[in-house]
């Protein structure tokens, strides 16, 4: 069962069926131009999320394939589910996470970060706990010299898995809002004291997205 779920044709499966179910959505965009502007003059953007909210965000996000994007995602079976799809709307999987091969990833992060300018990260995943930034995010955008810009999904009618990060799956035809924050900007610094500061003050803004 687990080579099906990971084989290519299942894959290709799920990725149509993601783009039909997505096609269900009454979708609204919020506060994009700031940062693709940024983007488009140069600059480098990391979007980041948290895990619960990411599935509806896949539809608007093959509008960037032009990048070609990098995602940091984990080398469980799940992850390769995700990776295929991901790969299919354009973007670039890092094969990695904080348990395993994080270190690699993340320096492949950096090195797409810097070229393609535009990135995607999970500040939570794959494991948790929820509503905990990891450093990965800090540490990323200070690499990359890149800016921060969080993105939250709201949804009219969603289901909530009981899953670690209580996982969000808007309900066929509900309203749904892609909403991104301001750019967030940390200046790299080598002092541990700063670094934890600039984690707990990006966790802090968007714990307040965080469905409960």
């Amino acid at each position: 069962m687990k080579n099906v779920m990971t084989s290519r044709p299942f894959t290709a499966l799920l990725y149509r069926f993601i783009r039909i179910y997505s096609l269900t959505l009454r979708f609204v965009v919020v506060n994009e131009e700031p940062w693709m502007q940024y983007l488009q003059n140069g600059g480098r953007v990391l979007l980041c999320t948290w895990h619960q909210q990411f599935f509806a965000a896949i539809r608007h996000f093959q509008t960037y394939r032009g990048y070609h994007p990098a995602l940091m995602i984990s080398k469980s079976a799940d992850g390769e589910v995700i990776a295929g799809v991901a790969s299919r709307t354009g973007w670039e999987p890092v094969r990695g996470s904080s348990s395993k091969d994080g270190r690699a990833a993340l320096q492949a992060m950096i090195e797409k970060l810097k070229t393609k300018r535009l990135a995607g990260h999970i500040v939570d995943g794959p494991r948790g706990p929820a509503g905990i930034v990891k450093p990965g995010v800090i540490r990323l955008a200070h690499s990359a010299e890149a800016v921060i810009v969080p993105f939250y999904i709201e949804a009219d009618k969603a289901w909530y898995f009981s899953s670690w990060d209580r996982f969000m799956l808007p309900k066929p035809f509900s309203g749904v809002r892609l909403i991104f924050d301001d750019i967030q900007r940390y200046s790299p610094s080598s002092d541990e004291t700063i670094f934890e500061k600039q984690r707990q003050e990006l966790e802090a803004r968007m714990l307040t997205h965080l469905h409960r």
